[in-house]
């Protein structure tokens, strides 16, 4: 029996026969030299190989819209982009002529010159992108050497799948009925089969390096999506643990179903709104089904991302007001274009910068095209009249930025008043809370907007000097840090002190524990991500308010995280022992 830990990125345990899925890497082939005769035929079947393999994806993106909406099946028009570089396709073209080469030979050529160009880029989102690369590469020379792969829809039985990596075709290929779970060697919690791991709800673990070596077929195996954790060949006595462990988790998961309904809400009557963060209008339905009451952040940026165009204001409009109408009565606070860092748009040519967490990013982006955020606020207000939305800055530093971004606004509503095009005329404006320089002045930018969100996942970066996305220092990112609790108390004061109200977005509120500090110090709004829900709302549920305060002062008296987050672990123990041991 062997343990392994990698990254857990879609929750639950899966025990069963593993298949392991050699996806490999197989482009070095060897050269088949052809007369001059045959070249032009061999450009013919290379033609012929993109045809097809264009219909296969288009046919996998026509499945996946169907199964769980169509921006996560937009995720395959990367792959499309793909089949029709120009400069991919007159490359292979060229060392066909040029070298008298067999065309699979020919493509392997030149499709590992584009693995070497993007595994030397210094950005961990674009690297997980070589992900897509190797999927096409790989559909289309199977297509060209004529091989009969077995696929992943084609196995009979339950199992679980391990690979080197996972391809998100493969990915989105996967039966719900006959996958327990997979794993990965590689990839993160941004890459595309990561996100579609977690849009099918399939438990998932991801950057578990050289398991595949460790496995055979049928080999039994334990994933524990929520902790990163693989058992290989586990004695029985494992094995019941971990059933123990799934089964505990089950009846969690119904008792928690239970609470939908009910509002989150403490012993004493202090009430939280509790929403959630989602980056699809179709994802309202599971917010609703957790029993979300808004969305405390809507992710924009994937509008522009993995395509060839800009979306239009029609496009946007349109999302917008899905989300809108779907969770009316409720709020949704929609986040504008937050894009730099590790999001990138090819049509908008941000540059690569040595620092691009420090870069021409989010809302300073956004203030230097505003032609594209202006696009983008017009299309929020035109949504604004079907139901109750909310507009967000991302990374403000300065009351300058926004006051900028006030500028834009006002020239859009003027805009629409002026074509007659009805919107709320009092849409209220808030700014996340991520920078350092904005929790430290929040007392300032209180005075210019309607409320604060605090973005902990940048906020702890920032102010700890830690590079999140780094695993040599990931034992340093401490979301219960002093500085880290000392800003939210000060944010939240700052806040209240003006008559605004303040919520959290970040990760750090999806554990009950920590959701239990921030009630105590006064955040009005907890949104995480759907399944994390309920969760929260029995923590919140389980405490009376002035016992959150109180718990709250004594975390701010503590001189370590690891001695902050005992201690709010003990105290969620004492309240709710069931959601400690889990």
């Amino acid at each position: 029996m062997k343990q392994y830990q990698g990254i857990g990125v879609s929750a639950g345990i899966a025990i069963g026969k593993v298949f392991v899925l050699h996806s490999g890497e197989s482009f070095n082939l060897p050269k088949r030299t052809v007369g001059p005769e045959q070249i032009s035929n061999e450009i013919a079947r290379f033609e012929d190989a993109l045809t097809r393999t264009r219909n296969e994806i288009l046919t996998i993106r026509r499945k996946l819209s169907s199964q769980i909406g169509r921006e996560s099946s937009d995720i395959f028009t990367a792959h499309l982009l793909i089949l029709e570089d120009r400069t991919l396709i007159e490359d292979v073209i060229e060392v066909i002529k040029n070298e008298k080469a067999g065309a699979e030979y020919a493509f392997a050529t030149v499709i590992q010159r584009y693995f070497q160009a993007f595994s030397q880029i210094n950005d961990e989102y674009l690297k997980e992108r070589i992900s897509d690369i190797r999927d096409v590469g790989k559909r289309l020379l199977g297509n060209l050497c004529g091989e009969e792969k077995k696929r992943l829809e084609e196995f009979e039985g339950k199992v679980i799948i391990a690979s080197h990596d996972l391809s998100p075709s493969d990915t989105a290929s996967l039966d719900r009925t006959k996958v327990l779970g997979f794993v990965t060697e590689i990839g993160g919690p941004t890459s595309h089969t990561a996100i579609l791991g977690r849009s099918l709800e399939i438990p998932a673990i991801v950057g578990m390096d050289k398991i595949v070596g460790e496995l055979q077929d049928n080999d039994t195996i334990i994933v524990d999506g929520t902790h990163g954790i693989v058992v290989i060949n586990p004695d029985q006595a494992t094995i019941d643990k971990f059933n123990s462990q799934g089964s505990r988790f089950n009846q969690l998961t119904g008792e928690l179903d239970k609470l939908r309904d009910l509002p989150a809400e403490t012993l004493d009557g202090k009430r939280i709104t509790l929403a959630a963060n989602i980056e699809f209008h179709h994802e309202t339905a599971s917010v609703i089904s957790h029993g979300g009451n808004g969305v405390g952040l809507y992710r924009t940026e994937y509008f522009y991302m993995n395509r060839t165009t800009l979306p239009t204001e029609e496009e946007q409009y349109d999302a917008y007001r899905k989300v809108a109408e779907a969770m009316r009565p409720n709020t949704v606070v929609i986040r504008t274009l937050d894009l730099g860092g590790d999001k990138f748009a090819s049509t908008l040519e941000i540059p690569h910068e040595m620092n691009p967490y420090l870069g021409w990013r989010a809302i300073r982006f956004c203030l230097t095209r505003t032609d594209i955020f202006k696009t983008q606020l017009r299309a929020i207000l035109r949504a604004s009249v079907h139901g109750d939305l909310k507009i967000m800055y991302p990374m403000v530093a300065s009351v300058y930025e926004v006051r900028a971004a006030k500028v834009v606004l006002d020239e859009a509503k003027a805009e629409l008043e002026k074509e007659g095009v009805p919107f709320n005329k009092e849409i209220h404006v808030g700014v996340m809370i991520e920078i350092p320089s904005a929790a430290l002045a929040s007392d300032v930018l209180a005075k210019e907007v309607d409320f604060f969100s605090l973005g902990t996942n940048d906020l702890i970066q920032y102010v700890l000097a830690i590079d999140r996305m780094n695993e040599k220092i990931a034992y340093l990112y401490e979301p219960t840090h002093p500085a880290i609790v000392r800003l939210i108390d000060m944010t939240i004061r700052n806040g209240h002190g003006h008559h605004i109200w303040v919520g959290s977005c970040g990760e750090m509120s999806s554990d009950p524990a920590i959701a239990i500090l921030l009630v105590g110090l006064g955040i009005d709004e907890i949104s995480a991500s759907p399944v994390a829900l309920p969760k929260i709302k029995k923590a919140i549920r389980s405490i009376r308010y002035v016992d959150a305060q109180a718990i709250a002062q004594r975390a701010l008296a503590l001189h370590t995280g690891p001695e902050i987050y005992a201690f709010l672990k003990a105290k969620l123990k004492d309240v709710c022992a069931e959601l400690a041991d889990e």
